[in-house]
């Protein structure tokens, strides 16, 4: 039997400097200097996340995975981890 998911994660705001994530009842942001991956991606492409573990959230369009603490402490996580290879 397949599980269904349910995304814990939802995009709540976008400007030119990066966008807000909510998820888990916390609101994060992910500024685009510090999350390059996002710059140049679509408006749709940013607001199509999933949550395929309590702990990560997906971009599927983007194919990039990232932990909520990578998201928190962008600093503690070198641009190596932080890749699109899942």
């Amino acid at each position: 039997m397949t599980a269904i998911r349910i995304s814990c994660a939802k995009v709540t705001s976008i400007n030119q400097h990066g966008f807000w994530l909510q998820c888990n009842g916390e609101e994060l942001h992910l500024p685009f200097v510090e999350f390059p991956w996002f710059e140049h991606a679509t408006i749709a492409q940013i607001c199509r996340v999933t949550c395929p573990s309590a702990n990560r959230v997906y971009w599927p369009d983007l194919d990039l995975d990232l932990t909520l603490d990578a998201i928190r402490f962008p600093m503690a996580f070198s641009h190596a981890a932080l890749s699109s290879d899942c």
